[in-house]
């Protein structure tokens, strides 16, 4: 237990002896009123810090055999996707071949119980092509392929009729309509349905083949994971045409977001990323389409976006990574910081302390919004005018207030680091004033995001780096679907079904809003 102090006799004590206790006494109180502040700051630091990992955290912690087991699953997933996509050379331009004979299984026929459609192919010839005589049945070669109908499993039948001249024996016969994937069972809408349910829906093959089995059909996981690899294949070309429409923009928007890895042969995981490339400018009524990009790298070093922007040129509108200075240095592309990126410690000291200071900040960065919203869709002409007008007096007043306020603030509390954050990118956060083409934040960049954390609570991780740049790929034309207005599964079964024999040299027809208006009268037709 402490000893207290107790005071000398007053009574004693001449007058320089009193005054050099008042001092004592003086200074005893000013280290303790410092250390009281400091543990405050402490507090409230932790306050802050626990608040957000509150909101953060989700789902419930998986048990330590069931992890490993998905490790396990989610793993030989990808290397069985992997061999698909790498196993076999192309044969066509865009044909994709068949994956590893030797290592697939006997094949199964089709579940008897499940509804035929049969579709004849005729050959074009009604006469013989050698001496012009009558043709007559000989046989025919019956073919199945697996196919989803939203809700529900069909099989479509192929038969091709062999006919044979009466006068000279020849034999005629269609040649067989090509597959997504060579001699693959899969129709063009199932390996939809699955590439939507892993990427957009996130459900893990494991699990999807679950629920194919309740409706009596098995398909067995690594089936699955070979037509995932094989679609990625088959849909290269197109996601690069996809690249080059996006870098083609100029203005950008990009951020990134962490994804778990699997790290080969070590059971445990280790930390990749995903990075998005938005190109949309409808808010200033640009008809040119939208679309966005993703790109896996295996870590976070500013190498990366500085590749992915090689060849871009105009804005970015990213947050304060430090990884994207190497992209700004040589004058080719422009930065535009973000007000949300702002914006977010405020709201997070608001709610974790009620802070009088985050919500002036949080006011006064609404009355930002409020103009935003009244001048989406207008001409970037009309938004430059505007945000001169009102928006720019409104930062200039921020700006001035936020260094008033600094001077009153610990230099080591979360609100002052959340104001020399703002302070710090000033300019940049200006530039949306003076150019009616940029918009106030990034938010188009986080919102292509949002597929992906979905799928992170689902599936844990991805299981290698190959998986990492798959699941990129998809993300794309799923993204870039969803910003045109498609049913990312309308869009890509109606992209396999074509892609194989599309040439190459016009793939750009197969993106997304050039089928838009044949994807339209489609539905309107089923409708």
């Amino acid at each position: 237990m402490s000893v207290r102090a107790t005071l000398p006799d007053l009574d004693t004590l001449d007058f320089a002896a009193l005054k050099a206790l008042i001092v004592a006494q003086h200074e005893q109180l000013v280290s303790k009123d410092h250390q009281l502040a400091s543990r405050d700051e402490e507090i409230e630091r932790l306050k802050l810090l626990i608040a957000k990992l509150r909101r953060i955290q989700f789902g419930r912690k998986s048990e330590k055999l069931d992890r490993q087991i998905e490790q396990l699953e989610l793993r030989l997933d990808e290397l069985e996707a992997s061999r698909a996509q790498q196993g076999a050379p192309a044969p066509g331009p865009l044909a994709a071949s068949a994956v590893n004979r030797a290592a697939q299984r006997a094949r199964q026929p089709l579940p008897a119980h499940l509804p035929r459609e049969t579709h004849k192919v005729l050959p074009q010839q009604e006469a013989c092509p050698d001496c012009g005589g009558a043709l007559k049945l000989l046989g025919e070669d019956v073919s199945e392929m697996l196919e989803w109908v939203p809700e529900h499993f069909k099989v479509l039948r192929q038969v091709r009729p062999k006919l044979t001249c009466a006068c000279c024996d020849k034999i005629v016969q269609a040649k067989a309509a090509s597959r997504p994937i060579e001699r693959g069972i899969a129709g063009p809408g199932l390996l939809a349905h699955v590439l939507v349910s892993k990427y957009c829906d996130h459900l893990p093959l494991y699990r999807q083949s679950e629920i194919y089995a309740r409706e009596g059909v098995e398909l067995d996981r690594s089936t699955m994971a070979e037509w995932v690899g094989g679609c990625s294949r088959l849909l290269e070309p197109l996601v690069e045409a996809l690249r080059r429409h996006v870098m083609n923009a100029e203005k950008l928007h990009a951020d990134d977001t962490p994804v778990p890895v699997l790290a080969p042969g070590k059971g445990k995981t280790k930390t990749g990323r995903l990075w998005t490339y938005v190109r949309d400018d409808r808010p200033w009524g640009d008809p040119r389409p939208p679309a966005v990009w993703f790109a896996y790298t295996p870590d976070r070093k500013g190498e990366h976006p500085k590749a992915h922007l090689r060849e871009f040129t105009g804005m970015l509108q990213a947050d304060g990574y430090a990884g994207y200075d190497a992209v700004y240095e040589d004058g080719r592309v422009k930065e535009a910081a973000c007000m949300a990126h702002v914006r977010r410690p405020f709201y997070d000291l608001y709610a974790a302390h009620k802070s009088a200071v985050a919500k002036e900040t949080l006011e006064r960065i609404a009355a930002l919004y409020a103009i935003e919203d009244e001048i989406r869709g207008r001409s970037p002409e009309e938004r430059r005018e505007v945000r001169n007008a009102r928006s720019q007096p409104l930062l200039e007043s921020l700006k001035q207030w936020f260094e008033e306020t600094l001077g009153k603030l610990s230099r080591k509390s979360d609100t002052t680091r959340a104001i020399r954050y703002a302070l710090g990118r000033w300019d940049a956060l200006m530039r949306f004033c003076d150019d009616g083409h940029l918009e106030i934040d990034n938010n188009a960049a986080e919102r292509s995001l949002r597929t992906v954390v979905l799928g992170r609570k689902n599936y844990l991780f991805h299981g290698s780096d190959a998986g990492g740049e798959r699941a990129a790929a998809i993300y794309g034309l799923i993204g870039s679907a969803k910003l045109n207005g498609l049913n990312p599964e309308a869009y890509l079964r109606e992209v396999l079904s074509r892609i194989a024999d599309h040439p190459i040299n016009r793939i750009e027809e197969l993106l997304p809003w050039n089928l838009a208006g044949e994807l339209a009268r489609n539905s309107s037709r089923t409708a």
